[in-house]
């Protein structure tokens, strides 16, 4: 969550320039702040890039517990805390409306189906069995029970 100068809670911002639709940050039942349809998104299109620093691996591993790293390549890693898009924001699902493809170098978030407005944007986040194990919080009734696929 950020904070003002004041120290009061301030509404994350989602960039309009990396939308395709319109989008608007607010608190989640799945966890903390997610990201909301704000019209009608038809299956199959563009939603949101997955923007932030790019970072080699010696920075990623240092960085380690930060939530917001997405794995672009072998070598690159976006760091979605620092200048993101507010799709670091996208919470985790177990029956996710969106799907991320990388594209000539860009993570892109796709809808998976329709999704209708004032709908949460959920990805299915795919940590592996080699990564902590997670507690999965989607409410889901086909819930795995973690975010990672084991």
């Amino acid at each position: 969550m950020t904070k003002s100068r004041k120290g009061e809670a301030v509404t994350p911002v989602i960039d309009s320039k990396y939308c395709c639709y319109r989008l608007r940050a607010a608190l989640s039942k799945i966890h903390r702040w997610g990201v909301y349809a704000d019209q009608n998104i038809p299956a199959n299109r563009k939603v949101i890039e997955y923007r932030g620093e790019k970072i080699g691996p010696r920075e990623a591993k240092r960085r380690g517990k930060t939530p917001y790293l997405f794995v672009l390549d072998h070598y690159w890693t976006v760091d979605g805390a620092v200048g993101g898009s507010g799709a670091e924001l996208v919470n985790h699902s177990c029956q996710p409306n969106l799907v991320s493809r990388i594209m000539k170098g860009h993570i892109i978030y796709m809808s998976l189906r329709a999704i209708c407005k004032g709908e949460e944007l959920t990805v299915d986040y795919n940590y592996d069995h080699t990564d902590e194990t997670m507690r999965c919080r989607c409410g889901h009734a086909s819930c795995r029970g973690t975010i990672n696929r084991i």
